[in-house]
């Protein structure tokens, strides 16, 4: 029976709840531990200048040390130190041309529009140079309404640098002393949220639970599984150091995550036919048995991901296999009554293989076996992105058709509006509120710009509310402190984790800081309000109404990239079926490449389904599209999982290069049936991406004069169903983009089109 597809509006919900594990996870993150050295290096620098009797200058360092640490994301080394000492020259030049320009609104008011547009550009350069061109900007906003002479400007400039310099000491300090903590905690949270993919799994059994819903959340973790593995690789492939530890440690991490990416798919191959499984099996007790054992080995990887980041929680494995052979023997117990109950034994070979996988990454924790990855240092190179900083990429981003020059535009002209709009009111000494809330809530998506407004909004209100309420019932300095040092510790350990409570803890922070400067609260509280509704409004409308970025408009360059990592997916295992050697990093690489499309997809449709109404296209077909992917990538992913597996008679986590014998796809000859079969696929999926993009006719389903000897009796039927039902759902995708008008619509113009 094939699924019937539902689109919902609310595509994305959270359904795990916070359990001893989760809170585990959080405690030992990077989150944390940056949010403890981030909290230390800007309060001690205050801390010391006020026990001085000079809280101006240690407020200097501590805007220094602030600035550089939003660069200061996970990553190799050297990396981090660079866009560090860059953002400290950045700062400190910004410094002095804002003091200067200060002596002359006019020439102020044209570096907040230029500065606006050529900090945001860097968005062009990647995800840390964008932080670099955000650190820039906040240090104009955060010294544009300080009154200094020449004297003091240059005196300023310094300490900023000099703050910032103590930032990069502390941050590097840190990551000579503990120099595989990063790697190990980035390693922990992609293991833990592909414990969690897991878990959604076993959901697919539940007969309570409808299958929609399950795919909805897959999903949605997809896209956070995706995020934590670029993140880990990140920082293990784009460092020799992993590779060339003395002892072992980094290569033991390396070895930890290739399998762990291995196990992913494993997990995603777990395809069978649920509606039909659910119907026939859901009132046999089996099904809640297999979703119990899911869920015991999700907790299992759970605890492997705890162990990686901290030895406190290790503990013996748990033996599971008495629970496999009780699942067999429910299985077997079944008969007929039911019709042929090979659907679950299908689930029982894969969790057997899932279960062995675990167990070879628990054992690798304690005996490690790394021979071979020295040698292969250079092929994981491949799997990581790199940015060129050169003007070429600068220059070909100068034009409208860029979303980084559009995004680019808005700022500026937000920021110079904002700036405009604060001085002819009576709150405009405080304009540098006005115009952090724009930087930090206009994002390039409008989607995003809407939901950070919303957070900013609830979070300033509520937090100002808490601050009050502390400074009003509590009146004692020595508790005004320690709250004062908790919310700034919450600010920072939730700043790149959850907007909504960093600001939440900021706005309180802030409010008990001004109060020990002797600043009042209360007006404090009322004006930071009513600035933060002014730049939200002064944000929202930039994004709605100036070069607006909407994502129906852009979604269809996304579903097409989706479809060319399908045909490059399906090319390889066309070319083990057709006898061709295929190695395993080609493999490797056309999976990563069908991940992170599926969740660039799944990002893509939930900004769209979180824009105004009128805005979003297709939203029903495009969810289909999505489920059907998972299905035809799940659906090869098995037979890809089942040929690696096969061969020498154990699980695949081999040198990158080794070729694979597809020995279970490719006999001594090639089997004409599954060339035909995925000939068909292929020539379906391409016909698919044709009519999206509109740049030629839709190919044929199927190849004209091919022709095929008939397959002998020692084709596998198992094997030529599975190929068969892969070539079904791409004529599905394929009839299901022809159902759609993909094209844009010229007619219609957006707000400021």
């Amino acid at each position: 029976m094939r699924q019937q597809l539902f689109y919902h509006s609310k595509f994305y919900h959270s359904k795990l709840t916070m359990n001893s594990r989760d809170l585990g996870y959080f405690l030992v993150s990077q989150n944390v531990s940056n949010g403890f050295r981030t909290t230390l290096s800007i309060l001690l620098p205050s801390l010391a200048g006020a026990q001085m009797n000079q809280l101006r200058t240690g407020l200097a360092l501590s805007l220094g040390a602030l600035v550089v640490s939003l660069v200061d994301a996970p990553g190799p080394v050297q990396h981090r130190r660079n866009a560090m000492l860059i953002t400290v020259a950045t700062a400190a030049l910004i410094t002095v041309l804002t003091g200067f320009a200060r002596f002359l609104p006019p020439v102020l008011a044209l570096e907040i529009g230029l500065f606006g547009f050529f900090f945001s550009m860097f968005v062009v350069y990647g995800t840390r140079a964008a932080s670099v061109g955000t650190a820039a900007l906040l240090t104009l906003i955060l010294t544009l309404d300080r009154p200094l002479d020449m004297a003091g400007v240059l005196r300023q400039s310094v300490l900023i640098a000099g703050g910032g310099f103590w930032y990069v000491t502390i941050a590097l300090l840190s990551a000579t002393l503990r120099p595989y903590q990063a790697a190990r905690q980035a390693l922990g949270q992609c293991i833990h949220s592909v414990a969690r993919a897991m878990s959604i799994k076993a959901d697919f059994y539940d007969v309570t639970k409808p299958l929609d819903e399950d795919y909805r959340h897959l999903v949605a973790q997809q896209v956070v599984v995706s995020e934590q593995q670029d993140a880990v690789r990140e920082v293990l492939f784009k460092s020799r150091q992993y590779m060339n530890s003395p002892d072992n440690t980094g290569r033991l991490l390396v070895l930890t995550f290739t399998d762990v990416v291995d196990l992913y798919d494993q997990i995603l191959a777990m395809y069978l036919d649920y509606n039909d499984m659910l119907e026939r099996f859901g009132q046999t007790g089996v099904l809640p048995q297999i979703a119990r054992l899911i869920r015991q080995l999700s907790v299992e990887l759970d605890y492997v991901g705890l162990a990686i980041q901290t030895p406190l929680v290790r503990r013996p494995p748990v033996d599971i296999s008495p629970t496999l052979v009780e699942l067999s023997q429910q299985i077997d117990a079944l008969g007929n009554r039911y019709g042929s109950t090979l659907v679950l034994k299908k689930a029982l070979v894969l969790l057997r293989s899932i279960a062995q996988r675990i167990t070879v990454i628990q054992r690798n924790l304690s005996e490690p076996h790394i021979d071979g990855l020295q040698r292969n240092a250079l092929e994981y190179d491949r799997f990581v992105s790199h940015h060129s900083i050169d003007w070429s990429t600068f220059r070909d981003n100068l034009t409208r058709q860029s979303s980084a020059f559009r995004h680019s535009v808005r700022v500026s002209v937000a920021l110079l509006a904002g700036y405009l709009t604060t001085l002819f009111l009576p709150a405009g000494s405080h304009s540098y509120w006005v115009l952090l809330t724009i930087l930090v809530i206009l994002k390039p998506a409008f989607s995003l710009t809407k939901q950070r407004n919303k957070q900013r909004m609830l979070g300033t209100l509520g937090g100002a509310v808490i601050g009050v309420l502390v400074l009003t019932l509590i009146p004692d300095k020595t508790a005004q402190f320690v709250l004062l040092v908790v919310f700034m510790l919450g600010t920072y350990c939730f700043m790149r984790l959850n907007y909504l409570i960093m600001v939440v803890c900021l706005t309180p922070f802030l409010l008990i800081a001004f109060n020990f400067m002797g600043i009042g609260y209360l007006d404090l509280a009322g004006a930071r309000a009513v600035d933060t509704l002014l730049g939200g409004l002064i944000a929202l409308s930039a994004g709605y109404w100036l070069f607006p970025s909407w994502e129906s408009r852009q979604i269809v360059g996304t579903m097409t990239v989706m479809l060319n990592a399908d045909i490059h997916y399906a090319s390889l295992l066309l070319n083990g079926l057709s006898g061709r050697v295929v190695p395993l990093i080609d493999y490797k690489l056309a999976r990563k490449e069908v991940y992170v499309a599926s969740a660039n997809l799944a990002a893509a449709f939930q900004r769209m389904t979180s824009e105004p109404q009128r805005q979003q296209r297709n939203a029903t077909l495009i969810y289909e599209f999505m489920v059907l992917n998972h299905i035809l990538q799940a659906n090869m992913a098995t037979l890809m999982s089942g040929i690696l597996t096969e061969r020498d008679g154990r699980l695949p986590h081999s040198a990158p290069t080794e070729p694979v014998g597809l020995r279970s796809a490719r006999p001594d000859r090639p089997r004409p049936d599954l060339i035909r079969l995925m000939n068909r696929t292929l020539a379906a999926l391409q016909a698919a991406q044709q009519q999206l993009t509109g740049s030629a006719p839709p190919a044929p389903s199927h190849l004209p004069g091919e022709t095929y000897p008939q397959s002998g009796p020692e084709i596998d039927t198992s094997l030529r169903e599975q190929v068969g039902f892969v070539q079904q759902i791409s004529q599905d995708i394929e009839k299901l983009i022809l159902r759609g008008n993909w094209q844009p619509e010229d007619t219609k113009k957006s707000p400021g089109d």
